[in-house]
């Protein structure tokens, strides 16, 4: 996929994951009355993450992109966006780290091959631009060593 595609199917997911719980139906609030806005010590977060096989984001197609949405609560497209949150929350959103920690997988056996998989991050995390990319070395190991937030 090209760069400029991705950028443009990265920024319609992220549009839709911020925009799609943060806005209202006409009906939800009377119209004397102003919506009140949820409270948090932090900025929205929202991210989208893909995957593809290959060894670079830039000339990997993505063969799968969710929306992970942890602002106020949690939802998204991911297959656990909970969980998922959770462990952003357990490193402070460095992504460095939540590509070592022991995943869903712990304890498995992956073996030697190399089918580099590459997991893309873009989004915000608490008011924090963040682009980020690391490339496993096979799908078994992003299972075991990633973290739930790469389980998709």
């Amino acid at each position: 996929m090209r760069p400029m595609t991705r950028w443009a199917m990265t920024g319609a997911l992220l549009t839709t994951a911020l925009a799609g719980p943060l806005s209202m139906p006409a009906h939800s609030a009377p119209a004397s009355e102003p919506a009140s806005e949820p409270t948090s010590l932090y900025a929205p977060s929202a991210l989208v993450m893909t995957t593809g096989h290959g060894e670079k984001a830039a000339t990997t197609t993505p063969e799968r992109a969710v929306t992970v949405n942890c602002a106020y609560s949690t939802s998204g497209t991911h297959p656990d966006p909970r969980r998922a949150c959770a462990d952003l929350d357990r490193v402070n959103g460095d992504l460095d780290r939540l590509a070592t920690l022991r995943g869903n997988g712990a304890g498995q056996v992956c073996t030697r091959e190399y089918r580099p998989i590459v997991v893309t991050v873009q989004g915000v995390w608490r008011g924090t631009r963040i682009n980020y990319e690391h490339t496993f070395a096979n799908p078994c190991i992003k299972e075991t060593q990633g973290a739930a937030a790469f389980a998709f």
